[in-house]
């Protein structure tokens, strides 16, 4: 395990085995920015025996899988087909893997399923632990290996030889592995909890190719801690819990299995689970709640807003030309091209290329619209002033992070019968604090009048290019209708009623109980909204802005 306490050694260490069993490891992620550390092992990476190919996170499907090799085909008049780059095995490596989108992540992953061979290097440059490969693809990845904060005098020493790894890959196949060494992996995957199935079978796949390495015939206990040190400590989403002396004691021990020669080659398991308690970074717990709150890419980002004029181009559709739309040329002749001699025999009298109506194939695009964050408050009761406090500390936190995130803040209060916008969708922290800091309290709750005032307003941000999103904050006790009669039966059914037109038109958001106790009311509101349902009763300005912002992204 010498090589294995520095992130530089599990790094070559992992290398290695990936060398030795490529399509039964599938591949590794390696984060780390341009520099000095990635260099020193991408310089590695003509170990594998594999064709080394690059990929960037824009490809497209012709690139991979090939299809019609339209100049070929229009030059001599039959079809021509071009390959692609998964045709033949290969090492694929994947640049700026953080920016890998989730489909292209589907269509590598669905090749690294397949096994036909392929292998996946993911170079992973994110910065956050918001950012990274996408889960489907980085799941069928044995190792991930971070070298963020590796230093100079940390990387040293050279790869395994050639003939080491070609020996190796020889014997990988005659590796003989234990019932108990499987038992083993099986053990220490449920003490870190990792409910994959996948990453006991990496495991296991490591600890044989780790063997081989060695120049071993059968797996032995050193095999089996290398491999759960370098497949499964990324994958932990728990600490391991130390047994008790009361536990021991209660076990009693199995004399009959103890006296098996392959339970000689296995270390007890409270010594490897302490070796790989040893690995875990201390920050585990923080890490899984992160990875846990973050949406699929980033945070704060509207809707996706398809159109024919800007922004990342998509795949060309069929369509017809008109309002605008633009016509993909090189698309328009790829779909055309195969049906040049059938239309040439039927039409022998027209020369050159014969277009019809369904070759037509138009560009399209897509950009993100900025998103508007409309806090919705109830102003009313006795307790209004201590619920504004936190709202008004809130909506200061989270402008904060919406400027950051292009987003933008809107506040709303409702109190007596009517609700008034107070503030407009704005970026502006000064105008934000001005405006919060005049924010009167008091009076009755026109719950309903507030959801009307959201609707409104959500439709003026979808007319301005913006998606809006709630963030409703109220004790859920409403009693003025939306006409303005002192009613709690018509206040509930006005809010149920417009609780239902936010959900048909689209808006996400969270309903943020600040009663003293949960008010089942408000929790069917939530519901009929489709919205998020949180109870804080006293949260303070950042435990209201963490919350509204773990709900939301």
């Amino acid at each position: 395990m010498a090589d294995l306490l520095t992130p530089f050694g599990r790094a070559k260490m992992a290398l290695a085995l990936l060398a030795v069993d490529a399509t039964g490891l599938g591949g590794m992620v390696l984060r780390a920015r341009l520099g000095p550390a990635r260099d020193a092992l991408t310089t590695m990476l003509p170990l594998l025996p594999l064709p080394l190919v690059r990929l960037h996170p824009q490809v497209s499907d012709e690139t991979l899988f090939g299809g019609l090799d339209l100049a070929a085909t229009l030059a001599s008049g039959q079809i021509s087909l071009e390959q692609g780059l998964l045709s033949a095995r290969s090492a694929l490596i994947l640049t700026m893997a953080e920016r890998c989108e989730a489909q292209l992540g589907a269509r590598l992953a669905r090749v690294l399923d397949q096994g036909d061979g392929h292998c996946l290097i993911a170079l992973d440059e994110g910065s956050n632990d918001d950012e990274g490969l996408p889960p489907a693809l980085s799941e069928r990845c044995a190792f991930f290996v971070d070298l963020s904060d590796v230093s100079l005098a940390e990387l040293t020493g050279d790869g395994p030889e050639r003939q080491v790894l070609d020996m190796a890959r020889a014997n990988l196949a005659g590796i003989e592995t234990s019932g108990s060494g499987l038992a083993q992996i099986m053990g220490v995957c449920g003490q870190l909890g990792i409910d994959s199935l996948r990453a006991p079978l990496f495991a296991l796949r490591a600890a044989r190719a780790h063997a081989a390495l060695c120049g071993r015939i059968a797996v032995e206990s050193h095999d089996i801690e290398a491999a759960c040190a370098l497949t499964l400590v990324h994958r932990a989403t728990r600490f391991p819990q130390a047994e008790t002396e009361q536990e021991q004691n209660e076990t009693p021990p199995d004399t009959e299995q103890s006296d098996r020669p392959e339970d000689s080659l296995i270390m007890p398991e409270e010594l490897l689970i302490a070796a790989i308690r040893a690995l875990l970074p201390p920050d585990l717990l923080a890490r899984i709640a992160s990875g846990a709150q973050r949406g699929a890419k980033g945070s704060g980002t509207g809707a996706k807003l398809r159109g024919n004029r800007r922004g990342r181009p998509l795949p060309a559709r069929a369509g017809r030309l008109g309002n605008g739309a633009r016509i993909d040329l090189v698309a328009t002749l790829r779909a055309a091209a195969p049906w040049q001699p059938i239309r040439r025999a039927a039409n022998p009298a027209r020369d050159g290329l014969q277009i019809r109506a369904a070759d037509i194939r138009l560009k399209r695009f897509e950009q993100t619209s900025d998103r508007l964050l409309i806090f919705a408050v109830d102003a009313s009761g006795s307790a209004a002033l201590a619920r504004l406090a936190e709202a008004k500390g809130a909506v200061e936190l989270l402008l904060a992070q919406a400027y950051a995130r292009r987003d933008h803040v809107a506040l709303i209060a409702f109190r007596g019968t009517t609700a008034e916008v107070l503030l407009p969708p704005t970026r502006s922290l000064v105008q934000t604090k001005r405006r919060l800091a005049g924010l009167p309290g008091g009076g009755a709750t026109p719950l309903a009048a507030g959801l009307n005032a959201v609707l409104g307003l959500a439709d003026q941000a979808r007319r301005r290019g913006l998606t809006p999103t709630l963030a409703l904050l109220t004790d859920g006790r409403a009693n003025i209708a939306l006409n303005g009669s002192s009613d709690r039966v018509d206040a509930a059914q006005d809010a149920l009623r417009l609780g239902r037109a936010l959900r048909q038109s689209g808006i996400e958001g969270v309903v943020i109980d600040t009663g003293n106790r949960p008010e089942p009311a408000l929790r069917l509101l939530s519901q009929t909204i489709g919205a998020t349902y949180l109870t804080l009763p006293r949260a303070d300005a950042a435990r209201l802005s963490a919350a509204v912002s773990a709900a939301l992204d």
